[in-house]
């Protein structure tokens, strides 16, 4: 797609459907389902070889939400994608639903992979670059986590192995929102400097602007060209990101907004489109 215009008109959307998606089931994640729209939204409109009409096509690109607890954005991508209608977005984390409060593989189509427990969905996703390499399959696979996450011991296992053998199809996508819900990443467990940390376990890496899309294709432009190791991209973000009252708040990891907080989100996103 390429088109900067149409992409943050779609990331607009996202957020209001992430937004009420949230306050209607009074519960959930807007912190991080905010931080990680633009990611999310170059991924599935833009990168991936992915779609409906191919979800289970063996060559298909795959995406896994490894910060599971965010996937308010994931589901808003994959309605906007075609993946299930808009009605489903509304009964997130019902009993019986579809949409449950971490993405669940078996029940939601578009799901490449049931996440939720940190740490592991990176896991999943060197798994399946593996397979591809031993199919001798073209297809990537793309995974975002969260900065908090980095301090899962998991993780590091899992990049260990991305590197050992040589997984170029991997790309590992860090949303550095710099907050996680007990407070600062910095203060609760430091994980900085990330990308000297990250090239010493053998990753190419990038930092970028998590929310400018020119700086995401290009990321992603570089990701598609490294051979021989695994890429990654630290994406500084920030945390409720479009909704002035979360943002950079980490009280807004968990909690849904009340009624007045959910009209003032809403209409200051509503603002925000008609500047597009």
């Amino acid at each position: 797609m390429r088109d900067v215009a149409t992409l943050q008109r779609i990331a607009r959307e996202l957020r209001m459907d992430i937004v009420e998606m949230i306050y209607r089931a009074a519960s959930g994640h807007p912190g991080g389902s905010l931080s990680i729209v633009e990611l999310i939204t170059t991924l599935y409109f833009d990168e991936m070889r992915q779609s409906p009409e191919k979800r289970d096509d063996a060559g298909r690109d795959r995406f896994v939400l490894s910060k599971g607890h965010t996937a308010p954005a994931l589901y808003a991508a994959l309605c906007k994608a075609g993946y299930f209608g808009r009605e489903e977005l509304w009964c997130l984390r019902q009993m019986g639903a579809m949409l449950q409060g971490h993405p669940d593989k078996k029940g939601t189509p578009g799901v490449d992979a049931s996440t939720g427990s940190l740490g592991l969905g990176i896991s999943a996703a060197c798994g399946m670059a593996k397979a591809a390499k031993i199919y001798r399959e073209d297809y990537r696979v793309y995974t975002i986590l969260g900065d908090g996450e980095m301090e899962e011991g998991s993780v590091w296992e899992a990049l260990m192995f991305a590197a050992h053998y040589g997984l170029d199809n991997l790309c590992v996508i860090i949303d550095a929102n710099g907050l996680q819900i007990d407070g600062p990443v910095r203060k609760v467990m430091n994980v900085e400097p990330l990308d000297k940390k990250l090239q010493a376990f053998g990753f190419e890496t990038i930092c970028i602007d998590g929310h400018d899309f020119p700086s995401i294709f290009s990321a992603f432009d570089l990701a598609r060209k490294t051979k021989g190791k695994p890429f990654a991209v630290i994406a500084k973000t920030v945390k409720g990101k479009g909704v002035s009252f979360m943002e950079d708040v980490a009280g807004w990891h968990g909690k849904a907004p009340n009624d007045e907080q959910f009209e003032q989100a809403m209409a200051e996103l509503t603002a925000a489109g008609e500047e597009l």
